[in-house]
């Protein structure tokens, strides 16, 4: 038994202990193995339970429930509409978002007399900004890929083995983490942000963030693609189109995609 398998038998381990669990689900590498690991471990004592809210975009959500249905997994959805706590996108908008969320789907495993509700943080997460782990810690909500020692790649590789469809999909972020911080955030933003992205990822840039400033949209890509953009403005109108969105000016970024660039740097403690 290589590596990954070990690694993998000790994950279907730990599912297996909990005799039931709700899975925050949102389609992405991390939980679609997780939920597939559960439903192997734990069969119909899995659920599956996705965020309906505009700061999620339409696409995934779609792609939450598709991927349920395929697992033949019971699937709730948490209509959170937009908290008011959030409309402001503090600095600590993911710890005040997993906060409310986490606590609803408490709620649900309740509801279902089961006693864990588990989550996709894996190790390398760790070492990054992360204020929504404090929320999981808070509401002691179990993270099994950091219990089993599991890093992002080998969430990719056992993913590829299995073949599902996630094992090499781009990571991806809520769209309040489009804007900037402590600005009101609008429903006619996050639509502009959403509309902007759907059209790069279909014209070829499936890792890409629209960062939102008012009138103007700031697109980042890998440094590597910087020129296939530049490219691909020529063949496909890039500028025009998200003009056609609401923007006035449509920028580039020439320093490439960062994670979280439109945070401050701030921290919980």
């Amino acid at each position: 038994m290589d590596r990954l398998a070990l690694k993998y038998k000790t994950l279907l381990g730990i599912l297996a202990e909990t005799g039931g669990a709700v899975i925050a689900f949102s389609g992405g590498v991390d939980s679609t193995l997780l939920l597939h690991t559960a439903k192997e471990a734990l069969g119909d004592k899995a659920i599956a339970a996705s965020i309906s809210t505009p700061y999620v975009p339409q696409w995934e959500q779609g792609e939450a429930k598709e991927f349920a249905e395929q697992m033949e997994v019971k699937h709730v959805v948490v209509d959170m509409g937009f908290p008011e706590e959030l409309r402001m996108n503090p600095p600590e908008h993911c710890y005040t978002c997993k906060n409310i969320l986490f606590s609803k789907l408490l709620e649900i495993a309740q509801e279902n007399d089961i006693e864990h509700v588990l989550e996709g943080t894996n190790i390398d997460d760790l070492s990054d900004y992360r204020p929504g782990i404090k929320a999981l810690r808070e509401l002691e909500i179990r993270s099994p890929f950091v219990e089993a020692e599991l890093t992002k790649q080998e969430i990719r590789d056992i993913s590829r083995r299995f073949n599902l469809p996630t094992w090499n999909k781009p990571s991806f972020a809520c769209l309040l983490s489009r804007m900037p911080v402590d600005v009101e955030v609008t429903d006619l933003a996050l639509q502009q942000v959403e509309q902007a992205e759907v059209f790069l990822m279909k014209i070829g840039f499936p890792a890409v963030r629209v960062r939102h400033h008012g009138e103007v949209a700031r697109i980042e890509v890998p440094a590597d693609k910087i020129q296939d953009v530049i490219n691909a403005n020529e063949i496909h109108g890039i500028n025009n189109k998200l003009k056609e969105f609401g923007y006035r000016h449509v920028t580039l970024d020439l320093g490439g995609y960062k994670m979280g660039s439109l945070n401050k740097n701030s921290k919980i403690n």
